[in-house]
Formats: C-alpha cells, sequence, structure tokens
C-alpha cells in the first residue's frame, strides 16, 4: 500500500485508516523498539517475533530464508521419492504427483501469514494501551478528544458530551470497546457497529480516568442550553445548584420535573437551603466538572399521560442514585471531612492533638501494635565463662 506521493504506507498507518480503527492512536515506532514498553507481551502474543517485525515494517532475516530454503529442499526429497512411484506403465509421471510439495508450501505460507496477521493486531492493540497512557499517546487522543472523533453522549442530559474509549478489561477478547462519558460518569456502547469488534483490552480501564486527570481544564459541561430543553420543559433552564422553595417537588429532589407550589403560603413556610461557600475545586478537579450532569433536575422521571409512575410500581423508576449527585459540593470533600474527624492540617499530613494535652491522635497511633523486636543471641564458646576467655576455675 502507498500514498499519494509515492512512498510506501506503514503497517501502523494502514492498521490505523481501515474501517471501524477511527479510535486509534497511531503509535510512534521509537515506543515500540523500546524493550521496556513491552515487557510481558512475548507471553500474551503467538509469534511474537514476527507479529513484531511486521508491525515495524522488517524484513525477516536470513536465518529464516536459510531455513525455509533447507525445509523446502527437504519437501522436494520427499517429493522425488513420491514421484518414483507415482509413474505410469510407461514410466511416464502422473500428473498432479510434482504438484503437491508447491500446494503445500503455499497453504503453509497462507496459514502463516493468517497467523502473523492476527497475532500483529493483537501485539498492536496491547502496546496501543499502553502508548495511550504516556505522554505523547495522551496527546494524541486529546488532539482526537477536542476534533471530537469520539463522538458525544447519547444521554440528554448531558447536553452532547464528548466520549472517550475505554475497555471494561484489560484482558484480550473479554468486552469491545465502550465510550466513558465524564458527564453522567457512565459508559455506553458505540453507537456505529463497525466498532463492535474492536476489542475494549487495547484501550484499557485507565485511559478514560487518567486522561480527565491530565487535562482537567477541559470543560465538560456545555454552556447554556444546545439542545433547547427549557422549550420542551421550563425547568431545564433553572439552575440545579441551588433549588428554591417555588420549584421544590412534591415528590422527590431527586426528580427531573419541579412541580411548582400551588400557594404562596407555602413558599414561605418551606424556606430555600443554605449552602456554605462552594469551592472552585475539589479533589484537584474543578467544581464545574465534576460530574455536571448529575443531581437534581437531570435524572430522568417516567410519566404516564403526563402522571409519574408511582415508585412502587414495577415499572416505577429504579436506581436513582447511580444519577444523585449532592447540592453542597462540600460533602464529596473526603479528605477535610476526614482531617474535621481526627484532626491534622488538610494541606499536609501533620498530626494535632485534641484538646489541651494534645494527645488525641497520639493515643490512637498508640493503640497500634508494634512488631516485636529480635535481638540475636550470643554463642558462648565452650570453655569461658561470659563470653571471656578465661577458665570457669
Amino acid at each position: 500500500m502507498s500514498t499519494s506521493s509515492g512512498t510506501p504506507e506503514s503497517w501502523i498507518s494502514s492498521f490505523c485508516a481501515l474501517l471501524g480503527h477511527e479510535y486509534f492512536a497511531e503509535v510512534s515506532e521509537e515506543f515500540i523498539e523500546d524493550d521496556f514498553n513491552l515487557t510481558g507481551l512475548q507471553n500474551q502474543v503467538p509469534m511474537y517475533k514476527e507479529a513484531l517485525e511486521m508491525i515495524l515494517d522488517v524484513e525477516p532475516e536470513d536465518e529464516d530464508e536459510e531455513e525455509e530454503d533447507e525445509e523446502e529442499e527437504e519437501e522436494e526429497e520427499e517429493d522425488d521419492d513420491d514421484d518414483a512411484v507415482m509413474r505410469g506403465e510407461n514410466g511416464e509421471r502422473l500428473s498432479g504427483s510434482y504438484r503437491r510439495a508447491s500446494e503445500r508450501r503455499q497453504l503453509r505460507l497462507a496459514n502463516d501469514i493468517r497467523v502473523i496477521e492476527s497475532s500483529a493486531e493483537l501485539l498492536y492493540g496491547l502496546i496501543h494501551q499502553r502508548y495511550i497512557t504516556s505522554r505523547p499517546g495522551m496527546q494524541q487522543m486529546a488532539d482526537k478528544y477536542g476534533l471530537q472523533h469520539f463522538g458525544s453522549c447519547p444521554r440528554v442530559f448531558c447536553n452532547g458530551a464528548r466520549v472517550v474509549p475505554v475497555g471494561c478489561s484489560d484482558i484480550p477478547g473479554q468486552e469491545t470497546v465502550k465510550l466513558f462519558c465524564p458527564s453522567c460518569l457512565d459508559i455506553y456502547t458505540p453507537p456505529n457497529s463497525r466498532f463492535q469488534s474492536v476489542d475494549g483490552a487495547f484501550f484499557g480501564t485507565t485511559f478514560g480516568y487518567l486522561f480527565f486527570m491530565t487535562f482537567p481544564e477541559y470543560e465538560l459541561a456545555s454552556k447554556g442550553d444546545p439542545l433547547n430543553l427549557a422549550a420542551t420543559n421550563p425547568a431545564f433552564s433553572q439552575s440545579p445548584e441551588l433549588p428554591t422553595a417555588a420549584t421544590k417537588s412534591r415528590s422527590s429532589s431527586l426528580t427531573s420535573t419541579p412541580v411548582p407550589n400551588s400557594t404562596p403560603a407555602a413558599a414561605e413556610t418551606i424556606p430555600p437551603p443554605t449552602l456554605l461557600p462552594q469551592p472552585s475545586i475539589i479533589n484537584g478537579i474543578p467544581t464545574s466538572n465534576l460530574a455536571p450532569g448529575l443531581g437534581p433536575g437531570k435524572i430522568h422521571e417516567n410519566r404516564i399521560y403526563g402522571f409519574r409512575v408511582a415508585e412502587r410500581a414495577k415499572t416505577g423508576p429504579r436506581m436513582k442514585w447511580l444519577r444523585d449527585r449532592p447540592v453542597d459540593i462540600n460533602e464529596l470533600d473526603e479528605s477535610a471531612r476526614y482531617h474535621e474527624q481526627y484532626g491534622g492540617d488538610p494541606e499536609g499530613e501533620v498530626f494535632s492533638g485534641d484538646g489541651a494535652n494534645g494527645t488525641g491522635n497520639f493515643e490512637q497511633l498508640s493503640r497500634r501494635k508494634k512488631a516485636p523486636v529480635r535481638r540475636r543471641r550470643k554463642v558462648v564458646p565452650e570453655g569461658t565463662t561470659n563470653g571471656l576467655g578465661g577458665d570457669a576455675g
């Protein structure tokens, strides 16, 4: 295969250009040539050496060619022995007898090529799993993410948030590739069927979370109302962060369609909740990027002719906690809650006492069992006293 400029296209470029391989990044040859990056793959891929040579477009070594020549000579000798038997009454060679060795050789080569190609695809996928967690591989996937090559979340309340490919297992042959949405923290099957043949292990279980930890500056929440949800229901135009008394739901705070109170007296009796100052960054992640597609006002509610379905019904809502998100983001700050309960500085792991004597945390540390200290036993030679060189008398 060659490009328009006439230069031959590499195996890696042709593999990534195949239909259904749009999610793959082109692994650099420098990364593949580093033996450290390929540690442990020899035991997972059959015909590892041949597959690696195919990926790097390396010509087979002369030793392999010599072995093939020797095998061909042995097959020709066997074929000559068979021809001595496969002759007619007049001594002429029967048709088809001399084709047996060449046909076997072609079938063997064709089978070997198929096995090497499948091994090369498996090997490249496992290398790709490691490459996209490195710095250059992460940058390539970031460029694809910025251009929205991976698609968007099909969930309505995510407002077209961009997704990234992930795998549910690191072992090949378990699951196909899935799409992870950082807005609702859920995974989806790719909408196009051509991705159903891509192994999820080629992307791994680490890439999705590591990607958004590496690039926290990406804005996951879409600004405004790109899908025009406010036209279908006015509740979607209100901010779900601060629910007011006028939009208090009668059934639950997790319903997606708030019901306004019928009387102004009820609004006076239910004061709006007062929230603490919300942090701009929590656990190293901007608050605006912390599952913006979840929480009150962004949970689908089943309705039949406009009436809500009872929660106890068989067709009622199930597992709403999957879409739950606390209104007060401070509840998710586990570090602050830990130090508030046990003391210490949230900025640094410094122990401080509870009370005037300052022994609060040290009492907890003293409860831990200490490992017994082992001492070496000194061997006293015979005829000595307490290890001294004199006689006992």
